[in-house]
């Protein structure tokens, strides 16, 4: 990028030194720099297109402006490559969903129609946001640089949240076969370790680390011998990860140290009420509704007022959840969100109706590309279809 001033053209140049490495490494075998080898063939390929192209000319005497690799000390500060590229894309003169969105698309491998999901909106429009954001880079020439130690801290919430945001890809699939992609889970829980020993005081990062954790350790779980979901107050808790869940509960206090408590922390704070419950039926809906109350001041989302509605319904009953969900149906956000129909079908379902509820489980399955969620709503709604009578 610092090369090409131009993110296209670096993701074409970066994609022809890997096939380039699929050849000449399987010759000559893998390089001892392999890092660096892909990073020169990538540069060299970017400086004949730009030399060819004579509109860039001009541009030329400028493409040394930065080391390719960064510095000995920034490379102590954050030990690990991945982890400098983000708080790279994290630019502050781009919007945070910008930064967000061209984290998760140039480096961690997420579709466009799964950060799409992920931020709520049609796919063609988070197609167009990232072209926007790629033509502000090239517009207002920002320079693509490792950033220094003491500019981490402004770059830190867009960091976190693209990491939690590569955790939920890979927890629940947007799509496929699987519910789980468990290599997508591990990267983020890595990025969220290394992340804990680059800034170990810091309460948000914590929290993060906390809640990953925290919800990784039901992974046995969440799915039973013959690969259908199971819900929470189907999950055999004595299968859960209890030393994953002893080593994250000093974060969750650590994290709500801050004051305010952050949205990370918060969160973290009612994956672990829901990990100390020993049983479902013994689960404290109403300090998980309280908490949902407090994360909802401090970061206001549709998802999160649809959380705190579910607890509500959990805490309250039935018909008090299903009034918590009303006027979210005419929530944007939520429009194509499989979760709000689905909530409202298990609600339906629990107070007998099961007509409208059958029409709920029809709606939320259309709107999920993930084979095992489907498969768990469709069973749902030949079940209100049989105890409807049809």
């Amino acid at each position: 990028m610092r090369v090409t001033r131009d993110l296209d053209l670096a993701e074409e140049c970066a994609q022809d030194a890997f096939a380039r490495a699929l050849t000449a490494w399987a010759a000559d075998g893998v390089p001892e720099r392999p890092g660096a080898w892909l990073t020169t063939v990538a540069r060299r390929r970017a400086l004949d297109v730009l030399r060819r192209e004579a509109a860039l000319r001009r541009a030329l005497p400028m493409l040394v402006v930065d080391d390719i690799e960064p510095s000995p000390e920034l490379g102590e500060v954050i030990p690990d490559d991945r982890l400098r590229l983000m708080f790279t894309c994290a630019h502050p003169a781009l919007n945070q969903d910008a930064q967000v969105a061209l984290t998760l698309r140039l480096l961690c491998g997420v579709t466009t129609a799964e950060i799409a999901k992920a931020f709520l909106v049609a796919e063609p429009t988070m197609a167009a946001r990232l072209t926007r954001a790629k033509k502000k880079i090239a517009l207002a020439r920002i320079p693509y640089r490792v950033p220094d130690a003491e500019q981490l801290p402004e770059r830190l919430d867009a960091v976190l949240t693209v990491v939690h945001l590569l955790f939920t890809v890979g927890h629940t699939a947007p799509s496929g076969p699987d519910l789980v992609r468990s290599d997508v889970v591990e990267r983020a829980l890595d990025l969220a370790r290394m992340l804990r020993v680059l800034l170990p005081a810091d309460p948000e990062v914590a929290g993060l680390l906390a809640l990953l954790e925290l919800t990784h350790a039901r992974r046995a779980t969440r799915t039973d011998d013959s690969g259908r979901l199971l819900l929470l107050d189907e999950q055999d808790r004595s299968r859960w990860d209890r030393d994953a869940i002893a080593a994250a509960t000093p974060l969750v206090r650590e994290s709500l140290r801050g004051r305010p408590p952050g949205r990370f922390g918060l969160q973290a704070a009612i994956a672990a009420v829901h990990a100390e419950a020993p049983s479902y039926a013994d689960t404290d809906w109403r300090e998980i509704v309280a908490l949902y109350g407090v994360l909802l001041a401090r970061w206001p989302s549709p998802v999160v007022a649809l959380n705190r509605a579910v607890a509500v319904g959990l805490a309250d009953g039935p018909a008090a959840g299903l009034a918590e969900l009303e006027p979210l149906g005419s929530e944007p956000a939520l429009a194509t969100y499989a979760y709000l129909p689905a909530a409202r079908a298990d609600f339906l379902r629990r107070l007998g109706r099961y007509d409208e509820a059958a029409t709920a489980y029809a709606e939320a399955a259309l709107l999920t590309d993930n084979d095992v969620e489907q498969a768990f709503l469709r069973g749902r709604y030949e079940e209100v279809r049989s105890a409807s009578g049809h």
